[in-house]
């Protein structure tokens, strides 16, 4: 380097750094790298995790749901059974066991009850 003050150049042995220097120079280096490594892997594990859980969202229950029951039925009952809300109903003289999902409130099934003939 020059010495702007004085025009001349710096002593060469200030310039080189000496192997104390050089392995201090190098495991910051490798410290700096594990740094960052570790960085961008925190960065995109928080990203994974939105990520999923945007995509692996189970759906919740809409505020208002109307279900459809056929012309003449009447509820008899209602009750929930585990993750499922069981509706008995009466359709012309046949009961019906209707069951729906609790968190989504979407039918899942329907038993239907006879007598022999």
């Amino acid at each position: 380097m020059i010495n702007p003050s004085s025009g001349a150049q710096a002593d060469p042995a200030q310039s080189n750094p000496d192997t104390a220097q050089s392995q201090f120079i190098a495991r910051m280096r490798w410290m700096m790298l594990i740094s960052g490594a570790t960085t961008v892997l925190a960065i995109a594990a928080v990203l994974g995790v939105i990520g999923y859980r945007l995509l692996h969202q189970e759906g919740s229950a809409p505020a208002d749901v109307t279900a459809l029951l056929p012309k003449g039925a009447r509820v008899v009952s209602a009750g929930v059974a585990g993750d499922r809300i069981a509706v008995t109903v009466e359709v012309n003289g046949a009961v019906q066991v209707r069951t729906y999902d609790v968190k989504t409130l979407r039918a899942t099934g329907t038993l239907k009850f006879a007598t022999q003939p």
